[in-house]
């Protein structure tokens, strides 16, 4: 199988040598000159994966329409908010039989569309030829070939198949699934979330404060998604709880990372250069509480960083914003005595 990656970050590099082991050749498109010729010329990508070799059937290149022209799968790996410069110079060369999956984490602004929504408007393509990818997925913990499992979500059986025989392999297990606006909407809030737990581990907060706001912020990621008419059946799975909890505890999570910087002091400039990659919750925190406000949706969580972040709320205040709130019994709907 010919597989194609567009992103030569630390998930796009993992994946596609996580697609490699799985027996496709796989050509990675990046924008940067020295990283995409370190992969081709040493296979390593020592910016984003220092210290990991990858598979000889990974190579790369700076021509996208090469990468993707004779493509059966082809893996979207770029920053959510930057998808659809990417993507729409490309919707005339991505063969009529090819599959695409995409790999980012987010909501667009502007739009509010989810990535698969923007994958499948920016080519041209039936919904039913995109998948999304989402789970425990640490980049780093994958390319150093640690088990995991991941969800992989398309409305078509064998579009979703497709995608987990590409990417199955002795470390990696692709479940599959229907549910694309769950998957998807996981993988999105997740980050927001993890930027909140950061905040609250970089004020010295502890493991109580974490399950918390872990577990509540389940509940929100969970009433988005039921309002969109998403599987309640996905959210205590991989794609939901388990993506939540690698990414909120995880040292390797730039969401949380990035959230520990700010708890620290930092302002918000001075984080993302800490960090040193993209944290996709500070974007996608507000497209996604447009989302929800749009829906009617109760998102104090992602509300409280978006305050954070944007609107100069002091770090010491969000905890009494959260716990001040009115009382109420625990349950995803606002009105509800226990969880559906």
């Amino acid at each position: 199988m010919r597989a194609a990656v567009l992103g030569s970050g630390s998930w796009g590099t993992t994946f596609a040598a996580v697609m490699a082991d799985a027996g496709c050749d796989v050509t990675v498109w990046g924008r940067d000159a020295a990283t995409v010729d370190e992969i081709a010329r040493d296979r390593r990508n020592s910016r984003y994966l220092p210290g990991v070799e990858l598979p000889a059937a990974v190579t790369a290149t700076q021509d996208a329409r090469a990468a993707v022209a004779d493509a059966d799968v082809v893996a979207v790996a770029v920053p959510s908010q930057r998808a659809r410069a990417v993507l729409a110079p490309l919707a005339d060369a991505v063969p009529g039989h090819t599959v695409l999956v995409s790999l980012m984490k987010g909501v667009e602004l502007e739009t509010d569309q989810r990535m698969s929504e923007v994958v499948a408007e920016c080519l041209g393509i039936a919904a039913d030829r995109v998948a999304v990818l989402s789970g425990p997925n640490l980049a780093r913990e994958i390319a150093l070939r640690q088990p995991t499992a991941t969800v992989v979500a398309s409305t078509s059986p064998d579009t979703a198949a497709l995608v987990a025989r590409a990417c199955a392999s002795s470390y990696f297990r692709p479940y599959t699934n229907p549910d694309v606006v769950g998957v998807e909407l996981c993988g999105a809030v997740k980050n927001v979330i993890a930027l909140a737990v950061g905040i609250s581990q970089g004020r010295g907060m502890g493991f109580n404060t974490m399950a918390t706001v872990i577990t509540r912020g389940l509940v929100e990621i969970t009433r988005l998604g039921l309002a969109l008419g998403a599987d309640a059946e996905t959210f205590p799975g991989l794609a939901g709880m388990g993506d939540l909890m690698a990414t909120c505890a995880s040292p390797d999570s730039r969401n949380h990372t990035l959230g520990v910087h700010i708890g620290r002091g930092m302002r918000l400039d001075e984080a993302v250069v800490a960090t040193g990659g993209t944290a996709e919750g500070v974007k996608s925190c507000r497209s996604v509480l447009e989302l929800a406000t749009s829906l009617g949706v109760e998102m104090p969580i992602t509300s409280a960083v978006v305050q954070v972040l944007h609107e100069n709320l002091p770090v010491d205040e969000l905890a009494g914003l959260l716990l001040a709130r009115p009382h109420k019994a625990e349950g995803v709907r606002p009105d509800a005595t226990r969880v559906p």
